[in-house]
């Protein structure tokens, strides 16, 4: 009887321990947007607002000189320096969440698809995305602006202008399948030459929040936020998610997600990255928040990397 209960005793002990979580917090790093850095107020106010509603430690993850090199640095070199800093980051190391906004959710998805050997992402929040691209630039009339309407297809505008990577002239798709650098490859658009592995990253998300805003004039169409986009050849109709062949044919996982309730497609007013607090509270802090217990446990920060 003695012998038995030493024996019940040691399995329920083993059993505890085998069950202590490696990381009592995940932390979420934040991607911010285009001519925008980490060390700005809006967006270090955001991401010290996230850590102090979710719980959960948060970092703002910086590419190169910030505003400096969020235009000029090639949207896959920003992708790659993500990656390195990333494989980098100890705070991580167990898997972390993402938040991205604008021009960064771009970068946020090249870690996630092309970064081999990076820690697992668990939840992607995505604020006023141009997952599917942008099919005009409106109200910009400078010299970057008159180079990306012209020429946005040439080598030189590639690799010097980040925007072009994933600008998408539905007309024009022949041109964009062949001379665009980065998002025919994000989005796993090329025929013959689709990566199962971009696929299998994606797919293996936990939750993917889409949020669309609107009022946003930025993002043409502000449906690219949900993935939804032209046909090709056509400036219309406007095609919902579903609609697109990325969808249907299950180019990056956005289906397979959607079929295991894993995708959120949000929509909330207010002009581009304008979001109330009450919507932050709603759509983003569920996908960082720490458990209850182990809240008080977790160091809130928040850090540039």
């Amino acid at each position: 009887m003695e012998k038995s209960l030493h024996g019940s005793t040691l399995f329920v002990t083993l059993s505890l321990f085998f069950y202590i979580p490696v990381s009592i917090c995940v932390p979420f790093i934040l991607f911010h947007g285009i001519q925008d850095q980490c060390s700005n107020g809006g967006v270090s106010s955001f991401t010290q607002l996230l850590s102090n509603l979710s719980s959960s430690p948060g970092f703002c993850l910086e590419i190169g000189n910030g505003e400096q090199d969020s235009v000029p640095m090639p949207l896959m070199q920003q992708a790659s320096v993500a990656c390195e800093k990333v494989q980098e980051m100890k705070e991580v190391g167990q898997g972390y969440n993402i938040v991205a906004q604008s021009q960064g959710n771009l970068v946020a998805r090249g870690l996630i698809e092309f970064c081999d050997n990076a820690p697992p992402v668990f939840n992607y929040v995505s604020l006023g995305g141009p997952h599917a691209g942008i099919s005009d630039i409106p109200k910009c009339t400078s010299p970057v602006c008159k180079l990306l309407k012209t020429e946005v297809y040439t080598d030189y505008v590639q690799d010097h202008i980040a925007p072009s990577g994933y600008i998408k002239i539905p007309t024009d798709i022949k041109e964009y399948l062949k001379h665009s650098k980065y998002l025919p490859n994000l989005n796993n658009e090329i025929p013959n030459k689709r990566n199962p592995t971009f696929n299998n990253r994606f797919s293996s998300l936990h939750n993917l929040v889409l949020v669309m805003f609107q009022g946003d004039t930025v993002v043409i169409p502000k449906e690219s936020s949900w993935f939804g986009f032209y046909p090709d050849g056509a400036s219309s109709p406007l095609l919902i998610p579903q609609e697109t062949k990325l969808y249907i044919e299950d180019w990056i996982g956005l289906k397979t997600l959607d079929a295991a309730g894993k995708v959120k497609f949000v929509s909330v007013p207010g002009e581009h990255l304008k979001m109330e607090q009450n919507d932050v509270v709603k759509y983003i802090v569920p996908y960082l928040q720490s458990k209850p217990k182990l809240a008080s446990e977790c160091k809130l920060n928040r850090k540039t990397i």
